[in-house]
């Protein structure tokens, strides 16, 4: 009896660390690596649960990469990404991806979309441009493109600062 009640707790534990985030916006409003305000890119944002229990609401599939490089300790029990025609989160492991086309990306140069439905992606694709993926090359995608990405975003930075220091005088 000990052990089927055991393995009970530990198939509701398991379970609990796959639901899907509720109010994912307001309990994380800001991504932790670049400030962005997660609701006002909603169409972009992702969460990762960690084994430890925690998780961490991002802007993007770049912080994303970011946040699994740095967090290289701890182990992605489930990743959630916003399908981008209705905005809720999905699992970004089973969602169809969008790799570059004309529509801009967020924190990088070569846009990442997710979809929740092929056919929606595919839609996409042909308005759009781009190539529909998986989360592997997805995910690939965004580290190979996470030095330019990064030194683009320094720039932009360094140009919004001078702007700024400019207007104060």
């Amino acid at each position: 009896m000990t052990r089927l009640l055991l393995a009970a707790v530990l198939a509701f534990s398991a379970g609990a660390a796959f639901a899907q985030p509720a109010d994912d916006t307001k309990a994380m409003p800001s991504c932790p690596h670049c400030g962005m305000d997660r609701e006002k890119f909603a169409v972009s944002r992702m969460v990762i649960d960690y084994d430890d229990g925690k998780s961490v609401g991002l802007c993007s599939l770049h912080c994303v990469a970011v946040d699994l490089a740095v967090a290289i300790d701890k182990a992605p029990v489930a990743i959630w990404v916003a399908d981008m025609p209705s905005r809720k989160l999905v699992n970004a492991e089973t969602a169809v991806w969008v790799l570059g086309g004309t529509k801009s990306g967020v924190m990088t140069s070569r846009a990442k979309w997710a979809f929740a439905d092929k056919g929606a992606a595919e839609a996409f694709v042909k308005e759009n441009g781009g190539t529909v993926v998986g989360f592997e090359d997805a995910i690939k995608a965004a580290y190979e493109d996470l030095y330019k990405d990064n030194k683009a975003i320094r720039e932009k930075r360094k140009m919004m600062k001078a702007k700024a220091a400019q207007k104060s005088n």
